[in-house]
């Protein structure tokens, strides 16, 4: 899953697509390079951000939803608001990404329930603007598995088909770093959950700690962690996950396959390229 992001302030590359041409030509580019997916969001959820108005996201990402979709490319709207995620659905979407995994907004299961597309259920505490003071936990990988089970169980209780639901840790999301690196070294927990597993590491800040300036103590910048993105991507697949979401798409691809080839003893024969319909028929498998 290839990242744009139709925002200002994103943490790493915000304003970078904010002009919806390039942000196409961004997308557009990521299929190429590899993406089985293209996330399209108009709204940072980087630590501390601010909401922008259900217009503003609308007016953001229906052109870049519209075009990429017109292009053949499979998309996702990530986004928190249910009238957002219809419109992004009309416009040509296949799958829902939402960070809060249907809490921020009540009318978001109902709405995912009436486009029957697959749904990204994501472990999730609270708002941007104040959700490092939520990451308190005893045993951070049991707590959070648990609470999107329960918050799987509410989308499901609002009409959404189990099929439909995809899961997602929230790396970054009300966590510690040292959170962030249990729940990296569990992912194969959630497999009790029976749903497939989105893993988001890209370039968040408990890969920048891991790599900061030896002498300053500084973070590495965002866009200087792809690298370790695709390292965390390739543990995340070796654990079972069924899709990672990263910003450079090229060198996690191909990390992702030698890992396929090794788990497989070889390689494989070329790999034709997905349809819509055979990755949301997996999502929902």
């Amino acid at each position: 899953m290839g990242i744009v992001n139709v925002t200002p302030d994103s943490f790493s590359d915000g304003g970078r697509w904010l002009d919806p041409g390039r942000a196409v030509d961004r997308g557009l580019l990521l299929a190429e390079q590899g993406a089985d997916i293209v996330d399209v969001g108009g709204e940072s959820t980087r630590p501390g951000a601010t909401r922008v108005s259900e217009e503003e996201e609308l007016r953001r990402v229906l052109p870049v939803v519209r075009s990429l979709a017109g292009e053949g490319v499979l998309v996702s709207i990530d986004t928190m608001r249910a009238r957002v995620a219809e419109a992004a659905v009309e416009a040509g979407a296949r799958i829902v990404n939402d960070v809060s995994g249907g809490r921020a907004d009540p009318g978001m299961a109902r709405a995912v329930a009436r486009t029957g597309v697959p749904f990204v259920v994501m472990h999730w505490r609270g708002q941007s603007a104040g959700m490092d003071g939520l990451a308190d936990y005893t045993d951070v990988v049991a707590e959070v598995i648990g609470e999107v089970a329960r918050q799987m169980d509410a989308v499901v209780s609002a009409g959404v088909d189990p099929s439909q639901v995809i899961v997602d840790p929230g790396l970054g999301f009300a966590k510690s770093r040292r959170d962030d690196w249990a729940l990296l070294a569990s992912l194969d927990a959630w497999s009790a959950l029976g749903r497939p597993l989105l893993v988001a590491a890209s370039r968040k800040r408990f890969l920048g700690e891991l790599l900061a300036d030896p002498d300053t103590g500084e973070a590495r910048p965002a866009r200087e962690r792809d690298a370790a993105t695709a390292a965390a991507s390739v543990l995340a697949a070796a654990q079972g996950a069924w899709a990672v979401r990263v910003h450079e798409v090229r060198d996690t691809a191909d990390a992702v396959r030698v890992e396929a080839a090794l788990r497989r003893r070889g390689p494989a024969a070329p790999r034709p390229a997905p349809t819509a319909e055979a990755l949301t028929a997996g999502a929902r498998a």
